[in-house]
C-alpha cells in the first residue's frame, strides 16, 4: 500500500447504491476507476459488522444503532473511528479521509491528533447548504451551521461540487483560509434502454392515466424548499391542459397538509402525485416522454435531479436560483416567485415549435457532456487523490 493513494470514504450509505445523491456518486467513483494506484475504501450502513470486497473495492459494513434524527451523526462518527483504527492497525499510508456533508464538525476536534500523527489528508464535501433546510427546526439548524463551519475549520481542503457553494465557503469562513476545488457532481445523456411498449413502463403509464408527452414532470425530495406550493399554484393558474406528474415520497405529514390547504390542489385532475419511482430506466423514460420538467430546488449546490433532467428531459424550467443557472446556462427557462412566473412561462412555451424545444434539448446534453459527465468527474477525482490537480 505505500505505493499507492489510499482513499477512505465516509458519510454516504454506501454501496452498492439504492438510492440518494451521495450514494450514486460513491458507486460511479469507486466502479469507474482507471487510476490503478488508488485503492478506494467505503463505509456502509449496514445491518452487520463485517469486511466485504466489492471487485477491488474494500467496504466496512457497519451496523449503528437507531437515535432518530442522530442516527447520521452516529454514523458518521463510528466510521471515522472505525477508519482511523484500521489505518493505524494496518499502517496505511498515503490516506486521505473524504467525508462527505458537514454532519459531525463539533466532534471533529477530538479526531484531529489522531488523524495529524498519522500524516492523513482530512478532505470534506460541504454538500449544501443544510442549515438552511425549512424541514429541521432552530435548534437542528443552529447545529447544522455550526457543524459546517467546524468542518471547514479542521479540514486540509474542501471539494465543492457547485461553483456557488465554493464561493460561498471562501467568504463565509476566510477566516480559516480554505483551500478549495471544484469538482462537479455527475451524470450522463445515455437515453433508457427500457421502451414504452415494454410491459414495465405501459403498466406504469396506464396505471396513472399518463400520455407520453403530455405532461409537466417533477422529481424530489417532499419538503418546503423545493418549492411546491409555488410550482403548483401557479400550475392551477395555467391553462394547459398537460397534467403535472410528481415523483415524490408524500406523506401525512404536516407539509401534505399545509399543501392541501394552501393549494387545495385535490379540486385539479391534472396535478397526480405518483409516489416514487426507484428504478432508474424507468425513470429515465419517464424523464425522456414528459413535454418539459420542472426543478423548484431553492437550496443545495449542483443537484443531482437538475443534472438528471437536462440529461434526459427535452426541457427543463427551472426555479432561479444560482445554483441552477450555473448549471443550466441557457439551455433552460426560468421562472421566480414574482416575475417571470411559472404560468406564464407554461403559457409561453406551449407555443414553442419543435424546433425551439429541439434546440433547447440539444444544448442541455450538450451541457451534460461537456462539464458533467461521470468520466470527466471520475478523471477530475482521480487527479485530486493523486495530487495532480
Amino acid at each position: 500500500m505505500d505505493n499507492y493513494n489510499n482513499i477512505f470514504i465516509l458519510g454516504s450509505k454506501g454501496i452498492p447504491a439504492k438510492y440518494g445523491g451521495f450514494e450514486t456518486f460513491v458507486q460511479e467513483l469507486v466502479m469507474r476507476k482507471k487510476e490503478k494506484k488508488i485503492n478506494y475504501f467505503v463505509t456502509c450502513l449496514s445491518n452487520t459488522n463485517e469486511i466485504k470486497k466489492i471487485n477491488d473495492i474494500t467496504c466496512f459494513h457497519l451496523k449503528i444503532p437507531k437515535c432518530g434524527g442522530a442516527t447520521a451523526v452516529l454514523y458518521d462518527l463510528l466510521s471515522l473511528n472505525y477508519v482511523l483504527k484500521y489505518i493505524k492497525k494496518n499502517k496505511v499510508k498515503n490516506a486521505k479521509i473524504y467525508i462527505l456533508a458537514c454532519r459531525i464538525g463539533p466532534f471533529l476536534h477530538y479526531f484531529k491528533k489522531e488523524i495529524e500523527r498519522n500524516r492523513i489528508e482530512l478532505l470534506i464535501n460541504p454538500d449544501g447548504n443544510e442549515w438552511k433546510r425549512s424541514k429541521w427546526s432552530l435548534p437542528v439548524r443552529v447545529y447544522w451551521k455550526l457543524s459546517e463551519r467546524f468542518m471547514v475549520k479542521h479540514a486540509d481542503g474542501v471539494i465543492c461540487d457547485s461553483k456557488a457553494i465554493q464561493k460561498y465557503i471562501e467568504t463565509e469562513y476566510s477566516r480559516y483560509k480554505p483551500k478549495t476545488e471544484y469538482i462537479s457532481y455527475g451524470a450522463e445523456s445515455i437515453p433508457s434502454n427500457l421502451r414504452m411498449s415494454d410491459p414495465k413502463p405501459a403498466k406504469w403509464f396506464k396505471k396513472y392515466n399518463i400520455t407520453p408527452n403530455e405532461y409537466y414532470l417533477i422529481v424530489g425530495r417532499f419538503v418546503p424548499e423545493n418549492n411546491y406550493e409555488l410550482i403548483i399554484n401557479e400550475f392551477m393558474k395555467s391553462n394547459t391542459k398537460k397534467d403535472l406528474i410528481i415523483v415524490t415520497n408524500i406523506e401525512e405529514n404536516n407539509f401534505k397538509n399545509h399543501l392541501l390547504k394552501k393549494t387545495r390542489y385535490e379540486i385539479d385532475p391534472r396535478i397526480k402525485f405518483v409516489g416514487t419511482v426507484y428504478d432508474s430506466e424507468l425513470l429515465k423514460l419517464i424523464r425522456e416522454h414528459a413535454f418539459a420538467y420542472i426543478h423548484g430546488h431553492s437550496v443545495g449546490g449542483t443537484n443531482p435531479s437538475l443534472l438528471e433532467a437536462l440529461a434526459s428531459s427535452k426541457l427543463s424550467l427551472l426555479y432561479d436560483v444560482s445554483f441552477n443557472r450555473e448549471v443550466a446556462e441557457d439551455s433552460a427557462l426560468y421562472f421566480s416567485d414574482f416575475n417571470p412566473s411559472l404560468s406564464k412561462t407554461i403559457g409561453k412555451i406551449e407555443n414553442y415549435s419543435d424546433h425551439m424545444i429541439n434546440e433547447f434539448d440539444k444544448k442541455s446534453s450538450n451541457i451534460i457532456t461537456s462539464n458533467y459527465s461521470w468520466n470527466k468527474i471520475v478523471k477530475d477525482y482521480e487527479l485530486r487523490f493523486s495530487n495532480e490537480l
